[in-house]
C-alpha cells in the first residue's frame, strides 16, 4: 500500500463537472476512474462535495441540490463501497434490478454489476471505496446493510472527517496509517451487519428494526427484507437457525409490549391495546394472548392489578409474570 494522497472539491454550479473530472484525475489518480458522465443526466446538476484519498482508498462527501443520474457504469474493478445516507436517497442500478439507500441507512458492498446511479435531491451522503482485497472475507454478492446511526459507522465517520481536515499535514506514515484505520473501522462495520454469511447479525439487525416498528400496521418479513436491503429468502433463512420464524418473531414481540400494556397506569382497554399492537381485532389478541400466557388479557390485568402506593420495584416484578 503506498502513501499517494490527494484531494479534490466537487462544486458543479460554481465549476461544472469537467473541472471536477480534471481535478479528480488530478488528485485522486488512476485506480478510481469515473464513469464518463452524460452531459445531458449532467446539466444542471448542481452537487457539491470534498473527496479525499488515502493511500489505496479514497472518502467522497457529497450534497445535493439537485437530481443526479448517471447511467454509465464505473469500471467493474470490484471494490468495495460503502453508501452512507443521511438525507434523500443513493439509488444503485444494476442490469436486472437497482437497491436503494434510504436516509439513515448504509450499504457495504463490491463495485461489480453496478451500471449507474441515481441519487435525489437533497441528499447528504459519503461514499467510501476500498480496493477489493483489503477486507479479503468479503466475496462478491455479500452485503451489509444497516442504520447510519449505529455506533460502528459513526465512529468511522469521525475518522473520515479527521483525514479530510488533515490530508494535507499528514506525513507518509501518518497517510498509511489513517489509511489503515479507515480499513479497520469499515472491517468494525461489516463485523456487525452482514447479509448472507452469517445469520446472527442480520437476525439481530432484523429484530431490532422489528422492535421500532411494532405498531406500524405494514410490518411484516417482506417490509423488514426490503429494508435490511436482503431478500426474503435470506431473511427466513436466517431466522431458521434460531428456531423462530420471522412472523412469529413479531408476534412474540407484539404480545410482550401489549402484556406490559395492560399494567399501564392509564388502564387502557383490551380492545385499545389490541388496536395499538396492530392485532386484527380483540378476538385474535385475546387468542393468541391466552396461547402465549395462559390467560385472557383482562384476567392477566386482574392477576397483575397494582395499587397506587406499590414501589417502583414491586411495579416491575408484577410485570414479569
Amino acid at each position: 500500500m503506498d502513501s499517494v494522497r490527494g484531494s479534490v472539491r466537487l462544486d458543479t454550479e460554481q465549476a461544472g463537472v469537467d473541472a471536477f473530472r480534471d481535478g479528480w484525475e488530478a488528485q485522486i489518480g488512476d485506480g478510481f476512474t469515473l464513469p464518463a458522465f452524460n452531459h445531458e443526466a449532467t446539466a444542471g446538476a448542481v452537487v457539491r462535495g470534498l473527496a479525499s484519498r488515502v493511500g489505496d482508498s479514497v472518502v467522497t462527501d457529497f450534497e445535493t441540490a439537485t437530481r443526479v443520474r448517471v447511467d454509465s457504469a464505473f469500471p467493474d474493478t470490484g471494490e468495495l463501497r460503502l453508501y452512507v445516507v443521511h438525507r434523500g436517497a443513493y439509488i444503485l442500478k444494476r442490469e436486472r434490478d437497482s437497491i436503494a439507500v434510504d436516509a439513515g441507512q448504509f450499504l457495504l458492498g463490491r463495485s461489480t454489476g453496478v451500471t449507474g446511479y441515481e441519487v435525489a435531491a437533497g441528499t447528504s451522503a459519503q461514499v467510501i471505496g476500498l480496493p477489493a482485497e483489503a477486507l479479503g472475507l468479503f466475496a462478491d454478492g455479500t452485503q451489509a446493510t444497516g442504520p447510519a446511526a449505529a455506533a460502528e459507522v459513526q465512529l468511522l465517520l469521525a475518522h473520515t472527517r479527521v483525514v479530510h481536515a488533515t490530508l494535507g499535514d499528514l506525513s507518509d506514515g501518518g497517510v498509511q496509517a489513517g489509511r489503515n484505520a479507515l480499513v479497520e473501522l469499515v472491517r468494525g462495520v461489516l463485523h456487525g451487519y452482514v447479509d448472507g454469511t452469517e445469520p446472527g447479525p442480520l437476525v439481530h439487525a432484523a429484530g431490532n428494526l422489528a422492535d421500532q416498528l411494532l405498531t406500524d400496521p405494514d410490518l411484516t418479513p417482506a417490509l423488514l427484507a426490503r429494508h435490511l436491503k436482503v431478500s426474503l429468502r435470506t431473511l427466513h433463512r436466517a431466522f431458521a437457525s434460531t428456531g423462530e420464524p420471522v412472523a412469529a418473531y413479531i408476534r412474540r414481540r407484539r404480545l410482550e409490549q401489549a402484556r406490559r400494556a395492560l399494567l399501564s397506569p392509564s388502564r387502557p382497554t383490551v380492545s385499545e391495546v389490541a388496536a395499538h399492537w396492530q392485532f386484527a381485532d380483540s378476538s385474535h389478541f385475546i387468542r393468541m394472548f391466552r396461547r402465549q400466557y395462559g390467560r385472557t388479557p383482562a384476567q392477566y390485568a386482574r392477576d397483575h392489578q397494582v395499587s397506587p402506593g406499590t414501589s417502583t420495584a414491586d411495579r416491575r416484578a408484577s410485570t414479569s409474570g
